[in-house]
């Protein structure tokens, strides 16, 4: 039993490095990822309560507008949330491949992941002490309405409701006004170089950023030929845009043997010894 036990130790502290290593870093959801996931889920009752008290997770965010031509937000607001709340050095933010990871592994859609019910668990799967998630409603011709919450997961209790309100065209403004508005929730005070480089938006362009989160989406169905389309079109767009450039590598690099495959075969290794 003891040897048992110590296994499972191993696999955990293994997937935990893993999941924030550089391999892990990026858009494209890995074997290591997946396989997190499912041994998470097997050793859920054995998870201990989060010791870190600023590690936040940001779920995707369900389009309520009736208007599914902008679906392709509901993953890509959360990539922008995610991409500037890393940038704040005080916080721990947990990479959106792990929670698309456990939402296959769970077989939840985006609506099922913010449910009063399922957010919970969810964060304390992640490791998260804060989960942020939300809805968007309106849309054209009416205003966009993006309205969050922020889940103290060891409580189970809404601590606050950030929002941003704004036409379509100002999506990358109002995703700013979120993210500090969720700063200021979680009672962090950031950097005045922290708060430079919060300002800086992902992309300039509203295409481009509707491309990229159709190359995320299409890249979680695995369809990633699609995906490297979509990557390749919101380049085009803008240039300079830096994380869809990223992700297309990703992507170009798919089936190229490397640590990913050693490291996932170990973890199956040590999973079969238990």
């Amino acid at each position: 039993m003891k040897t048992k036990k110590l296994l499972f130790l191993i696999i955990m502290a293994l997937m935990a490095n893993a999941a924030f290593s550089p391999a892990w870093g990026g858009q494209v959801v890995t074997d290591s990822a997946r396989a997190w996931a499912k041994e998470a889920l097997a050793q859920e009752k054995a998870l201990k309560a989060v010791a870190t008290v600023n590690t936040v997770a940001v779920l995707y965010f369900f389009n309520q507008t009736g208007q599914v031509e902008l679906d392709p937000l509901q993953k890509g607001l959360t990539v922008m949330l995610i991409t500037d709340l890393a940038k704040v050095k005080s916080l721990t933010v947990v990479e959106r491949i792990r929670l698309q990871a456990l939402a296959e592994e769970m077989k939840l859609g985006v609506s099922g992941l913010v449910t009063d019910n399922t957010a919970p668990r969810v964060g304390r799967l992640l490791g998260a002490h804060w989960l942020v998630g939300g809805n968007f409603l309106g849309g054209p011709p009416s205003p966009l309405q993006i309205r969050s919450n922020v889940l103290d997961v060891p409580t189970s209790q809404i601590t606050g409701r950030p929002g941003a309100e704004g036409v379509l065209e100002e999506i990358l403004r109002l995703e700013k006004d979120l993210v500090f508005e969720i700063i200021k929730f979680l009672k962090i005070v950031p950097t005045p170089q922290e708060e430079i480089e919060l300002q800086k938006p992902i992309t300039i362009n509203v295409k481009a950023l509707f491309d990229f989160s159709k190359c995320i989406d299409l890249s979680d169905r695995k369809d990633y030929e699609q995906a490297t389309k979509s990557c390749e079109s919101a380049l085009k767009e803008d240039p300079n845009f830096g994380l869809a450039r990223d992700t297309l590598n990703e992507l170009r690099s798919l089936g190229r043997p490397g640590a990913e495959n050693k490291s996932i075969n170990l973890l199956r290794s040590l999973r079969n010894q238990t």
